[in-house]
């Protein structure tokens, strides 16, 4: 199992966390509230969660080449949707322990 956490900082997080989850629910599984999304991808799970100043992203995949894909489907989709901000997620490679304690 690959694990990764992106990041961005914004103000308007949960702005951002509620568009891409209504984005992403019209092909796939999808659960969001204001503060928090799960996203089911047929090549992994994304948790999202909106923090006063910074949108958190933690994504789960089988393998490198799917988190790979993961990240990037999400990235571009949130950075076309935050163009005003010039934002760019920055992805970190995450342990299993941390990754499980934050969902």
């Amino acid at each position: 199992m690959v694990l990764s956490e992106g990041r961005i900082a914004t103000a308007a997080a949960s702005k951002y966390l509620q568009q891409l989850c209504k984005h992403f629910r019209h092909k796939v599984d999808v659960e969001f509230d204001a503060a928090r999304g799960q996203v089911t991808f047929p090549f992994g799970v994304c948790w999202l969660e909106a923090r006063e100043d910074e949108l958190v992203m933690r994504c789960e995949a089988p393998d490198a080449e799917a988190s790979e894909r993961m990240q990037s489907v999400i990235a571009v989709h949130l950075e076309r949707f935050a163009w005003r901000e010039k934002a760019v997620v920055a992805w970190t490679p995450l342990s299993t322990p941390r990754a499980a304690a934050a969902r």
